[in-house]
């Protein structure tokens, strides 16, 4: 599901127990120093205001990065609020399940709202 949109980006959700946001490109990039600077830099500022308002709204233990593009090949960076209490913990997302998740999350259309209004003030 798409939650963000503007000219040059879009920002949708990812299904999981966690937090877990994806920042797009609209045009598509292969590489990351493929893209136009002005747009990298937008990025990393958006990247930098949806850190901010999960450890704001989730408090998780940490916020995971990633960007592997291997199996969807073009430029997009994965925002996750990590907890000691999701199932993979301290594992990566992609690794081996230790538990099942005793998260009890606050409300994600409310975060949603957080950071369109946020993204919209930048």
């Amino acid at each position: 599901m798409i939650i963000y949109e503007d000219a040059d980006i879009y920002i949708e959700t990812e299904k999981s127990e966690i937090p877990w946001l994806k920042i797009f490109t609209k045009e598509v990039y292969i590489e990351l120093s493929d893209v136009p600077k002005n747009l990298r830099v937008k990025l990393w500022d958006v990247y930098e205001i949806l850190e901010i308002e999960m450890i704001s709204y989730y408090k998780p233990k940490k916020i995971n990065m990633a960007s592997f593009a291997n199996m969807l090949p073009r430029v997009h960076i994965h925002v996750m609020a990590r907890f000691e209490e999701d199932s993979y913990f301290p594992n990566p997302m992609w690794g081996e399940k230790l538990r099942e998740s005793k998260l009890n999350l606050p409300n994600e259309n409310l975060f949603f709202e957080k950071v369109k209004k946020a993204l919209k003030a930048k």
